[in-house]
């Protein structure tokens, strides 16, 4: 064998081994960015959670005010909603830092402010005049749209999460999350029927 069959017998291991090393690298660095723009979607959709309930948080002084004018008596359930609010308001998601903690934390917060919000309402029965009041109308209507965004908002965040998940649990793609610090996202979990807004149109009816 003349040395330049021998130098090319040579090279070509060589050839091959930086070969299949030049996929390795390609793969993990498209696993790796893939994970990165689902990690960024999950972030975004817990900022788009927050911003809802923000929103209704945002519309809760006017209907407490709303509802004060004309139910003077009700004092202890308005009370409940405004220290419900203060609560709600004070627990927020980290979206770099999503623990299953801090998601119940959040969400108990949250549906505790939901459950005064829905004895609020209830008492509202009592009194016509509020019910056809139009200032209370428009923060009804508000507040409905709210609670239909709320559930919106949380199922597709649970649909993000979910697609990131799987992503990075799957074989060999876990391989590069573990080395890269990828970890799995909590889910909003809700009661049966939770999930859906409240029926407050029919305090209208």
């Amino acid at each position: 064998m003349s040395d330049s069959a021998q130098k090319k017998s040579k090279a070509l291991p060589i050839i091959v081994v930086v070969a299949v090393l030049a996929i390795l690298v390609g793969w993990g660095i498209k696993v790796y960015n893939n994970l990165v723009g689902k990690q960024e979607n999950v972030e975004a959709a817990v900022g788009n959670v927050q911003n809802v309930y923000q929103v209704r948080a945002d519309l809760i002084p006017n209907l407490v005010a709303a509802v004060k004018s004309y139910a003077e008596y009700e004092g202890e359930t308005l009370t409940a909603v405004v220290e419900a609010r203060a609560k709600a308001t004070s627990v927020n998601l980290d979206a770099n830092n999503l623990t299953p903690e801090s998601m119940k934390a959040f969400q108990a917060a949250q549906d505790e402010l939901s459950g005064t919000l829905s004895r609020l309402l209830v008492t509202i029965e009592k009194y016509p005049d509020l019910k056809a009041n139009q200032n209370y109308l428009d923060l009804h209507n508000q507040l409905e749209s709210c609670e239909n965004s709320i559930a919106n908002a949380r199922r597709e965040f649970n649909e993000t999460a979910r697609d990131y998940n799987t992503y990075l649990r799957r074989f060999p793609n876990n391989l590069i999350a573990n080395m890269s610090g990828f970890d799995s996202k909590p889910y909003f979990e809700a009661q049966e029927g939770a999930e859906k807004a409240p029926d407050v149109k029919s305090l209208f009816e």
